[in-house]
C-alpha cells in the first residue's frame, strides 16, 4: 500500500510542473469560417471533450439519419451488459421491413444476427435494420425511443428529442451539433464500433442468391486519412449532415456539421475542420484508461479496501507550441461508502486543475465488486482485532 501510494504522489509531482495548458477558449477569428456553409456545427477533442471550434451548436435542428448514433450507443451497451450477443439471432417483423429510405432490404420474418444488422445500420444506414433491432431490445419502437431520450437526459443533453429510431421525417425530432458531439463521444467509447463505422464496404446474405452490398454513406472513411466513422444523415429538411470522427497520433477529434446543400459541401467542410484540428492542437495522455489512481475504504464489505480506476483516458489538449503550464491532479473521492458495491461504480472523480479552475474531470471506478459482509465475516474481523491487540 505504501509503495501504491508513494508512485502515486510521484506521478502528481511531476504532472504539477510539466502539465501542459488545456486549450479551452473560443473560436477566434482565425475559426470562424471553418465551416461557413452550413446551418451549425463543432469540433470536439474525444477525450477531454474540448471545443476547438463551434458555429449555431445549440440550434435545434432535425439530424435525419444521425439519429442512429444513438440507436448504435444502446445497441452497444446492451452487448456490453449481456443483454444480447454478436451471434444472436434478430427476427424482422412486418413493421420493421415497411421503412421506407435507406434500407438493406429486409424481408417480414427474415433473421440476421446482431453483427449483420449493426453493420446494417452503421455501413448502410438501414431503417429497416435499425427497427429491427429497436424491437428486439425494447419489445417496440416506441419503447425504444423512450430508451432514446432516457439516454438523453443522463448524458445532460438540453436540446435534443427522438421520435424514431431512424431519423425519418417526424414532427418534433430534433437535435443540435454540440448533442450529437456527445453522444458521438460516448458511442466511440465502445471501441469496438469503429470495427463498422471504418469499413468502407460489405456484404450480407453472403451465401445466398440475394447477396446484398454494402457501402459506406460517409465516403471521408476511404478518402480521409485517419476518418473511422460515424454517421451521416439527409433528407429534404435536414439537408446534408455528418458526424465524423478521425484519429492521428494519440489525438481523436469528432467534427459535425448540420444543413450543407450537398455532399461535396459537407465532406469539404469536415475535411476543413479535421484539417485545422490536427494541425494546430495536440493531446497528451495523462493516464490510461483503468489506471489505478486511488484506494477507498469499503464499510461492511468482505473487503476493506479496493482501488479506483479511470473509467476513460485522462488526456490534456493544447495548442502545438504552446508553453508547458502547471497543472495538477485533484482526486476527490465518495465518503462512507457501505457494500455492496459493483464494478465499475463511480467512487471518485479526478480532476485536471489549472491553478483554481477545473479543466477536465473523469470518474474513477471500482475496480472490483464487494459484496456485503456476513455476520460472520465480521465477527471474524473483530475476533482478529482483538487478538492482534492482546498481543501488544
Amino acid at each position: 500500500m505504501k509503495r501504491f501510494v508513494s508512485a502515486l504522489l510521484i506521478g502528481i509531482f511531476t504532472l504539477s510542473i510539466s502539465g501542459p495548458a488545456l486549450a479551452a477558449e473560443k473560436p477566434n477569428k482565425s475559426t470562424t469560417e471553418l465551416a461557413p456553409n452550413t446551418k451549425s456545427a463543432i469540433l470536439i477533442e474525444m477525450n477531454t471533450g474540448s471545443v476547438i471550434y463551434e458555429k449555431n451548436k445549440d440550434e435545434q435542428l432535425s439530424p435525419a439519419s444521425m439519429t442512429k448514433i444513438m440507436t448504435m450507443l444502446l445497441i452497444m451497451e446492451a452487448l456490453d451488459k449481456k443483454q444480447i450477443t454478436m451471434d444472436e439471432k434478430v427476427r424482422t417483423s412486418e413493421y420493421a421491413a415497411s421503412m421506407g429510405g435507406s434500407q438493406i432490404f429486409l424481408e417480414p420474418g427474415e433473421e440476421m444476427t446482431v453483427e449483420q444488422m449493426l453493420r446494417g445500420i452503421a455501413i448502410g444506414s438501414g431503417n429497416d435494420a435499425s427497427v429491427a433491432m429497436a424491437e428486439k431490445l425494447a419489445g417496440s419502437e416506441e419503447e425504444f425511443v423512450n430508451l432514446m431520450n432516457k439516454k438523453v437526459k443522463e448524458l445532460g443533453l438540453k436540446n435534443t428529442k427522438f421520435q424514431n429510431a431512424t431519423g425519418l421525417p417526424v414532427n418534433d425530432h430534433y437535435s443540435t451539433a454540440h448533442d450529437m458531439s456527445v453522444m458521438a463521444r460516448e458511442l466511440l467509447k465502445h471501441e469496438e464500433i469503429t470495427k463498422f463505422t471504418s469499413l468502407y464496404e460489405s456484404y450480407l446474405r453472403e451465401n445466398t442468391d440475394k447477396k446484398f452490398w454494402l457501402v459506406n454513406t460517409n465516403r471521408l472513411v476511404k478518402f480521409y486519412p485517419g476518418v473511422d466513422g460515424l454517421k451521416t444523415g439527409f433528407t429534404h429538411e435536414a439537408k446534408y449532415c455528418l458526424t465524423a470522427t478521425a484519429k492521428k497520433d494519440n489525438m481523436r477529434v469528432i467534427a459535425v456539421v448540420f444543413g450543407a446543400a450537398n455532399p461535396k459541401e459537407r465532406n469539404a467542410q469536415v475535411t476543413k475542420m479535421l484539417d485545422y484540428a490536427f494541425a494546430k492542437y495536440q493531446s497528451r495522455e495523462i493516464y490510461k484508461k483503468n489506471m489505478p489512481l486511488a484506494m477507498l475504504t469499503i464499510e461492511k464489505g468482505q473487503k476493506k479496501k479496493i482501488s479506483l480506476v479511470t473509467s476513460e483516458p485522462v488526456a490534456l489538449l493544447s495548442k502545438k507550441g504552446e508553453e508547458k503550464l502547471n497543472i495538477r491532479p485533484k482526486i476527490i473521492l465518495h465518503k462512507d461508502v457501505q457494500a455492496p458495491v459493483e464494478k465499475g461504480e463511480q467512487l471518485g472523480t479526478v480532476q485536471m486543475l489549472l491553478g483554481d479552475k477545473v479543466v477536465s474531470e473523469t470518474p474513477l471506478i471500482a475496480s472490483e465488486g464487494v459484496k456485503r459482509a456476513t455476520w460472520f465475516d465480521l465477527f471474524k474481523r473483530s475476533f482478529g482485532m482483538f487478538t492482534h491487540a492482546g498481543r501488544e
